[in-house]
């Protein structure tokens, strides 16, 4: 027998133990992903959705690593006015009073310092004895605690750690004045019935573990993040940590948009509930994809360009005659609201602003204009603008708000008889630079410009072209990965014209690159809960 789905959240009576927080660390953990930069004023804007759409904790960054963090968790702290606001530190003291002095501004302020406990990592990484690990516990517990009454700490692999010892230092943890107890999947390795034992067995062994709230942070390596999560709420866990769009190290974390949905959708067998706006769910996803350049599956789960959509001929036959047939929640409900094709060149300013707030953006002032004037040119060149080119059009507006180099102009010569060349004119930090190059095709013309008048040693790790839309006239949108010693950054471009696309991106890259130089880490950063 087949259940029946509803086509919407159904809401019930809230509980308090019911309550799970929400802990995003979007600006963390995900920005720990390689090639996922963020400038400070994006961190700014994420922040803000966040703490708008209802997340409980933002983790704003790990203030030690660098100068750059230090002052994005600083300004968070200043500007967020109901999340608490959280920073990462390592069990070292001076982490800590680092930590602490980013959070100071906050209204409402958490210290997040964890240490690994596993044998392996204790072992290799730490080179320290458990009875020297469980004194460290203690330890930095109570540093923080000397600066604020809301401390999490964090077992680093935890679902690798022997529990009696694991149940030792939760219960020193809490004791020393922990009041929120992180048990993370570190490396992604763990299964649902085994992660809903460890939180199960924990909190029954710990004697003081009703004077703490547990949290569950997970990866996806083997695909079972939001699973696990789920899981480890089950055994009595009232906080996941989670990211927007599942971003993150390696496979990424648990994805905020799927926990949230999952509950609300299913809330029968997973009766718990968030403060979290799901109406925005989409707009937050467009909104970190666009500040990282890292492109949302079509086919992700809640906020995918799939995830609504209907080819198969019985899935439409069913759709149009009961929406139910072929779908568990309304796109409403997460924020998407069914479009259609009615912009072109002649749409106005207030039609673009209520299409923009209609696909989930919300821009204003110069961002606003340059994206308008922008799209008044495209349309110009196209027939039809879908939402779709709309979408790549003020991702890339907003992802390049802050570049220093601009392409002003671009002529390629390309064809069967070769050379292929390029011109090229930049704009870099104010001044005008043009230079022609020759190439082994148009897109290596294209890159020998750029090369030379932004001299440079990045590898080009990924290029990357599809269409936006459909038809000859389409946009095409050119991913480009690049790295440099041991980093890593990722962006795109978008244009009718493929080859302008490919500048965007690889210019994106560049400028990218140009504020991770920016970034001095004091030491090798081995900070992921």
């Amino acid at each position: 027998m087949t259940a029946q789905h509803p086509a919407a959240p159904t809401a019930h009576a809230h509980s308090d133990k019911d309550r799970v927080v929400i802990f995003d660390t979007t600006l963390r953990d995900g920005e720990q992903s390689p090639g996922a930069t963020m400038t400070h004023e994006e961190k700014l804007e994420v922040a803000e959705l966040l703490d708008q759409m209802g997340v409980d904790v933002i983790e704003a960054g790990f203030p030690i690593a660098s100068e750059g963090d230090f002052f994005a968790v600083n300004e968070i702290a200043k500007r967020t006015k109901n999340a608490v606001v959280c920073g990462l530190s390592r069990a070292a003291f001076k982490d800590i009073d680092r930590c602490a002095e980013a959070i100071k501004p906050a209204a409402r302020k958490r210290i997040h310092t964890f240490l690994s406990t596993s044998p392996v990592h204790m072992k290799h990484k730490l080179q320290k004895e458990p009875h020297e690990v469980y004194e460290m516990v203690i330890a930095q517990v109570t540093r923080a605690r000397n600066y604020t009454d809301d401390v999490e700490w964090s077992s680093e692999d935890g679902t690798r750690t022997e529990i009696d010892f694991l149940c030792r230092c939760v219960e020193a943890a809490i004791k020393a004045g922990a009041t929120t107890i992180n048990i993370p999947d570190t490396v992604g390795y763990t299964t649902p019935e085994e992660y809903y034992n460890l939180f199960k067995t924990v909190r029954e062994r710990v004697p003081n573990s009703d004077r703490a709230v547990f949290s569950v942070h997970c990866h996806d390596d083997l695909g079972l993040a939001v699973a696990n999560s789920l899981a480890g709420v089950r055994g009595g866990a009232r906080q996941i940590e989670c990211t927007i769009n599942g971003i993150g190290e390696r496979a990424g974390n648990t994805a905020l948009e799927e926990v949230v949905m999952a509950m609300k959708v299913r809330n029968e067998v997973l009766p718990w509930w968030t403060n979290i706006d799901a109406t925005m769910l989409t707009r937050a996803s467009k909104l970190v994809s666009a500040v990282t350049s890292f492109p949302v599956q079509y086919n992700k789960a809640i906020v995918g360009r799939n995830a609504f959509a209907h080819e198969s001929g019985i899935h439409q036959d069913g759709m149009l005659k009961n929406a139910q047939t072929y779908e568990i929640m309304t796109p409403e409900s997460v924020g998407v609201k069914q479009t259609s094709l009615v912009m072109g060149k002649h749409s106005g300013r207030h039609a673009f602003i209520r299409k923009l707030e209609d696909l989930g953006y919300k821009l204003a002032g110069n961002q606003l204009e340059d994206a308008f004037v922008r799209f008044k040119a495209l349309a110009d060149r196209k027939k039809h603008v879908y939402d779709e080119d709309i979408e790549a059009l003020v991702d890339e507006e907003i992802a390049t708000a802050q570049d220093r180099i601009r392409l002003v102009s671009l002529s390629v010569i390309a064809g069967t008889h070769g050379p292929q060349r390029a011109t090229m004119k930049l704009n870099i930090e104010g001044r005008t630079a043009i230079e022609e190059c020759e190439g082994n095709g148009p897109v290596d013309a294209v890159f020998n410009c750029i090369k030379a008048l932004v001299p440079n040693e990045a590898n080009l790790e990924l290029y990357q072209v599809h269409a936006v839309t459909e038809g000859t006239d389409a946009q095409a949108e050119v991913s480009v990965r690049l790295s440099e010693n041991d980093k890593t950054v990722t962006a795109k471009g978008a244009d009718p014209d493929t080859l302008v696309a490919s500048a965007k991106a690889y210019l994106g890259a560049l400028n990218k690159l140009m504020i991770k130089r920016q970034r001095t880490k004091p030491e090798a950063m081995t900070a992921t809960p």
